[in-house]
C-alpha cells in the first residue's frame, strides 16, 4: 500500500492517477522520500512544475540610470566576522528567458572581512561582537567604496544587502542599523538576505556548478540541501550543534589561538597526527538523513582533559603496561576530524542518491577545510565521478559579496524591502523558508 504524506495531499488526485499508470509500487518511509522519488521519475503530472518549468527573468528590474550593469553592496555580520563586499552584475540578454542565475559573471569589486578574535579557550559573545561590528562597520564600508571606486553611492548602488538572518542576535542589529542608515542617505532600495542562501549563490557562481547537492557546513549550521520547486529543501541537519561550533569548542578545550580560526588550527594540527593510522574511537552517530556531534564532543572533551592530567588510567591514552602515551593532541584533532567528516561524507552521499545527482557543493566556513573535500571527491569519484565544487576562504568565510550575490539576484526579481518593518532580523531563519524567485 502506498503512504501518501499530508504534505503533498494537494495533488492527492494526480499521484492515484501516476500510480495507476506506474509499472511498479513504491512504499515510501517518509514525506520527502514520496516527493523525491516523483521528482527523480520526472513525471510533469504528478508535479507539473517539477519538470520542464517554465524559464525565469533576471531583467525584470533594469539598472539605475539606463546603466548596462548592476551594483549591489553587501553587509555581513551574523557572527564574529563583519564583511562589506560590492557585486557587479553585466546586464545580458541571456538572463531574460533562462536559469542562469548560476553565471551572473559577476565581478566583485571589494570584498573586505574584519573577524573579532577573542583569547584563545575562550567563544565570543553577543555583546562583544555587537561592539565590535558598531565600531568596525563604518570604516569597512568606506574602504569598500573605495576599492570600488564608487564616488557617489545614491547614484552607482542599485541595492544594499544585508543579512536577515540566522546568526547572533546583537551582531544582526549592529548591522542592520548600518544598513538601514546607508539606505536612508544614499536613497537605495534594502534586500534582507538569509545567510545560508548568501551560501550558496556565492558558491554556485564562483563555481558554476548549475544543480548540486549542497552541503553547508559553518559555525551555526550543518545541512544537506538540495534545490526544487523555488526552494532550497532540507534532506538532513545536525540535530544539535553545527560541526563548526563542535571544532570551535574543542579548540577552546585544547585552548589553541582562536586566530585566523579555530577550525583551520585544528586542521593544521591534524596534519601532523604521528600515528594516523590508529584512529581514536569516537561515537558516530547518524540518524537517517540526520547527526548528532554533541557526544563526539563530549567523549573528546574527557579525552583531551586526561591527556593534560596525565591519566595513566585511561587505557586509550595510555599504554596499559608501560604507562607510554599512545595518543597525542594532534591525534585527537585527525581523529574528530575524520568522525565528523565521514558523518557529513555519508548523509551527503544519501541526499544524491536521492535525487540522482553527481554534483556537490561545499559552502560555509567548514568548507575550506581540504580533508573535508578531499574525503568528498573521493566519494564523489566512486559515484560515477561525480564532481566536488568548493572555494577558498575568501567566499567559504562569511563575507559582504555572498549577501551581495543573493541580494541581487533577489532584487533583480523585484523583491525590495517595501517598509522598514520588514528589515527586523531573526535568528532562527531556516533555509528552506526562502523562496527562490530567480531560480527555474
Amino acid at each position: 500500500m502506498l503512504f501518501i504524506p499530508p504534505v503533498i495531499s494537494l495533488y492527492t488526485e494526480k499521484l492515484n492517477s501516476f500510480i495507476m499508470m506506474s509499472s511498479r509500487v513504491t512504499i515510501f518511509t517518509s514525506c520527502n522520500d514520496a516527493y523525491i522519488y516523483l521528482l527523480r521519475e520526472g513525471n510533469s503530472q504528478a508535479f507539473p512544475n517539477a519538470v520542464g518549468s517554465k524559464m525565469v527573468n533576471l531583467n525584470t528590474i533594469p539598472p539605475k540610470n539606463g546603466r548596462d550593469y548592476y551594483i549591489a553592496l553587501g553587509l555581513e555580520g551574523s557572527a564574529n566576522k563583519l564583511g562589506v563586499g560590492i557585486v557587479k552584475h553585466p546586464l545580458l540578454p541571456k538572463h531574460a528567458n533562462s536559469d542562469l542565475s548560476y553565471d551572473c559573471e559577476a565581478e566583485m569589486l571589494s570584498n573586505i572581512r574584519d573577524t573579532y578574535v577573542t583569547p584563545p579557550g575562550e567563544g565570543f559573545l553577543p555583546r562583544d561582537t555587537a561592539r565590535h561590528h558598531r565600531n568596525w562597520c563604518i570604516r569597512l564600508i568606506k574602504q569598500a567604496l573605495a576599492e570600488a571606486d564608487i564616488k557617489n553611492p545614491t547614484l552607482d548602488i542599485d541595492v544594499i544587502c544585508f543579512t536577515k538572518g540566522p546568526g547572533m542576535g546583537a551582531p544582526l542589529h549592529s548591522v542592520v542599523i548600518a544598513a538601514r542608515t546607508c539606505s536612508l542617505l544614499w536613497d537605495v532600495p534594502l534586500v534582507g538576505v538569509n545567510h545560508c542562501i548568501g551560501h550558496i549563490e556565492m558558491g554556485r557562481e564562483i563555481t558554476k556548478a548549475q544543480n548540486p547537492v549542497v552541503l553547508y557546513v559553518s559555525g551555526g549550521n550543518t545541512q544537506v540541501i538540495a534545490y526544487s520547486e523555488k526552494r532550497y529543501r532540507i534532506f538532513g541537519e545536525t540535530l544539535d550543534i553545527a560541526i563548526g561550533n563542535c571544532l570551535d569548542r574543542f579548540a577552546r578545550t585544547l585552548k589553541i589561538p582562536n586566530e585566523p580560526s579555530p577550525g583551520y588550527n585544528i586542521e593544521q594540527l591534524a596534519k601532523k597526527a604521528p600515528h594516523k593510522e590508529n584512529l581514536v574511537e569516537l561515537p558516530y552517530t547518524v540518524k537517517g538523513m540526520d547527526l548528532s556531534m554533541s557526544g563526539i564532543l563530549a567523549s573528546i572533551d574527557l579525552l583531551a582533559k586526561d591527556l593534560f592530567k596525565g591519566n595513566k588510567k585511561n587505557k586509550i591514552l595510555f599504554d596499559k603496561t608501560t604507562g607510554e602515551q599512545k595518543v597525542t593532541v594532534e591525534d585527537l584533532c585527525y581523529s574528530l576530524q575524520e568522525n565528523l567528516f565521514a558523518m557529513l561524507v555519508e548523509i551527503t552521499e544519501r541526499a544524491m542518491a536521492h535525487v540522482n545527482s553527481n554534483q556537490v557543493l561545499i559552502v560555509g566556513g567548514v568548507g575550506c577545510n581540504v580533508r573535508l573535500q578531499e574525503m568528498m571527491a573521493q566519494m564523489c569519484k566512486d559515484r560515477a565521478n561525480g564532481q566536488v565544487h568548493a572555494t577558498d576562504n575568501r567566499f567559504c568565510i562569511d563575507n559582504g559579496v555572498m549577501i551581495a550575490q543573493a541580494g541581487l539576484l533577489e532584487y533583480r526579481m523585484g523583491g525590495i524591502v517595501k517598509d522598514f518593518s520588514e528589515t527586523v532580523v531573526t535568528q532562527k531563519f531556516r533555509t528552506d523558508e526562502v523562496y527562490a524567485a530567480w531560480r527555474d
